[in-house]
């Protein structure tokens, strides 16, 4: 993992971005070495697809694998301008991307308010572009989902999560919250970077319990932030 010691915490606009590639990155494996599962689909169906990013992208997929119910997962680049772009690229913060995994997963076995707890309490959210000692944009805390059930579990579980940080005696939550509609494509990292902890079993990674806890579905309606407070236009 290439450490963010002086990389920029400020988005690249789209015209400065790098200019990348038209085709994907070759040498990507199918198949995810832990769950067994096709990365790419196809998938059952009704899998759902839900994007998450918190900080470096080994650790992140490591806590989505291990919940019960998901499918598959991968690691790639979300949320920038540049088509295709490899990890030496987006770790130059010139794409706009941020390391982001994929989840996919079997709404009748778990559920996004389920994945997105272990997204709250296993890193710090407040911390805009930087987690830990790796800094830059290429490490913002982000969700991205694909369906109206999700931008719902997103609403509740940041506004309970957010009350509980502020009892904590912490600040705002800064994740970018948005439909990956709005984002762009999901580009697959290069094979190395996929299950990178099962690979590599004492590889770097700087999550773990945040030590406080996401409660879930107990919010009601009118607790909860609107879209434009959680996804605020372009």
């Amino acid at each position: 993992m290439v450490f963010g010691f002086g990389r920029s915490t400020s988005m690249v606009s789209r015209d400065n971005a790098l200019p990348g590639r038209p085709t994907p990155l070759p040498g990507i494996a199918d198949s995810n070495v832990v769950l067994g599962s096709p990365m790419r689909g196809p998938w059952p169906d009704g899998t759902k697809v839900l994007y998450v990013a918190m900080g470096c992208f080994w650790g992140t997929e490591r806590i989505m694998w291990r919940i019960p119910g998901v499918v598959t997962t991968a690691a790639g680049y979300m949320g920038g301008f540049t088509p295709n772009p490899t990890y030496d690229e987006t770790c130059t913060g010139r794409t706009g991307h941020t390391e982001t995994v994929l989840v996919a997963y079997d709404p009748q076995a778990t559920s996004a308010e389920l994945i997105l707890k272990q997204f709250w309490e296993n890193h710090d959210p407040t911390t805009a572009n930087r987690q830990g000692n790796d800094i830059g944009t290429q490490y913002r805390s982000a969700i991205y989902w694909t369906d109206d059930e999700q931008a719902q579990a997103v609403a509740s579980t940041s506004a309970a999560f957010q009350q509980v940080l502020h009892d904590n005696g912490f600040g705002d939550i800064s994740t970018e919250m948005r439909p990956a509609s709005e984002v762009g494509e999901f580009y697959y990292a290069e094979d190395y970077h996929q299950q990178y902890l099962h690979k590599n079993p004492g590889g770097y990674c700087n999550h773990g319990p945040n030590g406080m806890t996401c409660p879930v579905g107990i919010l009601r309606q009118d607790q909860l932030p609107s879209q434009q407070e959680i996804a605020p236009p372009a």
